[in-house]
């Protein structure tokens, strides 16, 4: 059986995503690692599937997979992609787009520049909804990683975010603490990692090591997460540009039990098919 696949980026954050609504595939662990592999298969950070909706209020529903075949919770590059794919497909004519994800619902809007916005609800705090191991909430927390003592702020965007502000982030050893953060034993469900530096009150960069896909080159809901955390901390206020090494992102947030909105572009690479 072929299947018909697009490749597709948000910010060079890379998807493969597959229509489930008018086709039928058997997924698994090991397909994926297969499909994601950039030497012998398609290639990609996260595997993307527009699956029918379970709630007759949505439109769809929209699953993620890691490159390691793990499913996780939600991805805000991936969000916009899925809007641009849908109506790229013709299977909503919808300018906005009601999504249910394993992480809780989403609103879609595709701009009439191409940009896609995306309401990912109001950030969570607690510690248990993260999940994270710590005896009461707090706006930072000390936390091991090898031989340093970080200071972090955790947020769920309906997936988990750890992120540590650095002075200079060309030069932070990312990818050796970000593994030690994402399998931290204090996060029971690993963790995305996020390394923000300041610029002004209205501009940051960051750098992301998600879990289960290493570092990438744009994360959304990293952004999302980065963005809220510096408010909540009083270093940034909305809206906030945070700069990825793929690009710039923006994001909107009122504060406290407000939905964050991100918003910026989804591009199309190619269409292809694949044997199953």
């Amino acid at each position: 059986m072929l299947l018909r696949f697009s490749k597709m980026h948000g910010l060079g954050n890379d998807f493969m995503v597959i229509d489930l609504v008018t086709q039928h595939a058997q997924l698994s662990a090991k397909l994926i690692r297969q499909w994601s592999d950039r030497h012998t298969g398609i290639g990609f950070d996260q595997l993307l599937v527009v699956e029918p909706p379970g709630n007759p209020d949505m439109d769809f529903r929209y699953r993620i997979f890691n490159a390691d075949g793990s499913e996780v919770e939600q991805c805000g590059n991936g969000a916009r992609c899925f809007a641009r794919f849908v109506q790229d497909k013709r299977l909503t004519a919808k300018s906005e787009i009601k999504v249910e994800t394993a992480g809780g619902p989403i609103v879609l809007t595709v701009n009439a520049d191409g940009q896609v916005t995306v309401d990912m609800g109001a950030p969570r705090f607690a510690p248990a909804q993260i999940p994270f191991q710590a005896d009461t909430e707090a706006l930072t927390y000390s936390l091991e990683a090898g031989d340093q003592q970080l200071q972090v702020s955790t947020v769920s965007m309906g997936n988990p975010h750890c992120v540590t502000l650095v002075d200079d982030l060309d030069n932070y050893p990312v990818l050796s603490v970000g593994p030690l953060i994402e399998k931290h034993p204090r996060f029971g469900q690993g963790v995305n990692a996020g390394f923000m530096q300041l610029i002004d009150r209205h501009n940051a960069r960051l750098r992301v090591y998600e879990r289960g896909a290493g570092e990438t080159l744009a994360c959304g809901t990293g952004a999302c997460a980065a963005a809220v955390a510096g408010i909540r901390l009083g270093h940034l206020a909305s809206p906030v540009s945070i700069q990825l090494p793929g690009g710039a992102l923006h994001i909107e947030w009122a504060g406290p039990g407000q939905p964050v909105l991100m918003t910026g572009p989804a591009t199309r690479v190619y269409e292809g098919q694949i044997r199953v």
